[in-house]
């Protein structure tokens, strides 16, 4: 018999099956469409595959704890896992486009890469217009596509864990899309909240942006295909959701003190969209009134200078916001490593998921 492939590389393997269907599929209606979709796979290719990782790790924490041969991984967690990267992949679209940002992973963010295509093409209209409304639509395209994966895996399966699955699914959409939105509108209401709630403000983006999304929901959607009981449920997000708000805490300092060659997105540029994150949070409580509204006009600046960025990466140090924030991510690291004491998992799968929490919250990019 020969050994079974490794998971992450069975997903990613499912990702490319499914791609290619999806450009089998609209062969017949033109170059444009053709190029649409393959512009759809391109967004959803590369990446760490953080998400399927932690899916597969819940589906293993859960399968291993009792007698069930887990070499094998069953396709509908290799598909659910699948789902969430391509789901990922259209939040991404979305988020650039929200941002105005120009990369992603190094090369141009999908309305960019729109927008050259329809002005390297001469097409009639405004390219920055097109660019935009193709993204969207892209975004919208691969949500579609999540949920179309999804489905494929969860047909065969057993129809309780399909259930349990779908709903882990959907209220991961929902809680990342108002997180979303509230991501955005903090960029707005700052100025009427009081500089004290800031900190709470920013911690709540960045549970329903990307903790939960990020991390604690994949654990449990791989913990419910593997038929997890209340206790396991309970201690994977125990687990997961400290990892995740240590894991968008570490993507807030490297979106302010990232290489670029390294992130694949311009330093600082954290910085020039406004993000309201708990670094800038706990930099301006810091600040005395002068120097706080010099640090409000500079934040946001889509033409931030490099000494501009450089002056901003300064005062954040000084005012003690990064270490911090470092303090905040080793407490939810711990935080997260206690969660898994006692509980009802496989060991192995307990070391793979400490592994994994190292890998989300000690990294450069």
């Amino acid at each position: 018999m020969s050994p079974s492939p490794d998971p992450i590389v069975a997903v990613s393997q499912r990702v490319e099956r499914f791609l290619q269907d999806q450009r089998d599929a609209v062969a017949e209606f033109g170059d444009e469409a053709r190029s649409f979709v393959d512009s759809g796979a391109a967004a959803a290719t590369g990446g760490k595959g953080f998400r399927a990782r932690f899916c597969l790790a819940g589906w293993r924490a859960v399968a291993t704890a009792g007698t069930r041969d887990a070499e094998h991984v069953p396709d509908v967690v290799t598909a659910a896992s699948a789902a969430l990267e391509i789901f990922h992949a259209a939040a991404l679209v979305h988020d650039d486009v929200i941002d105005r940002s120009d990369t992603r992973r190094g090369r141009p963010a999908a309305h960019r890469a729109w927008e050259a295509t329809h002005r390297g093409g001469r097409w009639a209209g405004d390219a920055a217009d097109f660019g935009t409304s193709a993204a969207i639509l892209l975004g919208d395209l691969l949500v579609a596509w999540s949920d179309d994966l999804l489905e494929e895996g969860l047909f065969a399966a057993d129809p309780t864990a399909a259930a349990r699955a779908r709903a882990e699914f959907g209220r991961m959409r929902r809680e990342v899309t108002v997180g979303q939105f509230l991501d955005i509108a903090e960029e707005s209401v700052y100025v009427i909240a009081p500089v004290d709630t800031h900190p709470d403000r920013a911690l709540r983006v960045a549970s329903l942006k990307s903790a939960r999304y990020s991390v604690q929901h994949p654990l449990q959607l791989g913990a419910v295909l593997a038929g997890a009981d209340d206790d396991q449920y309970a201690a994977l997000a125990a687990f997961g959701h400290p990892v995740g708000l240590a894991f968008q805490l570490r993507d807030d300092v490297l979106g302010v003190f990232g290489d670029t060659a390294v992130t694949g997105k311009p330093v600082g540029d954290d910085l020039r969209e406004g993000k309201r994150t708990l670094l800038i949070a706990y930099a301006r409580a810091a600040l005395p009134p002068g120097a706080l509204t010099v640090f409000d006009e500079l934040i946001g600046d889509r033409e931030l200078t490099s000494d501009q960025v450089a002056h901003l990466q300064q005062t954040i140090v000084e005012t003690g916001a990064l270490a911090r924030v470092e303090e905040r991510i080793t407490a939810w690291a711990t935080e997260a490593d206690r969660a898994l004491r006692g509980a009802r998992l496989g060991h192995a799968a307990v070391s793979e998921l400490r592994d994994l929490a190292r890998a989300a919250t000690v990294r450069a990019a």
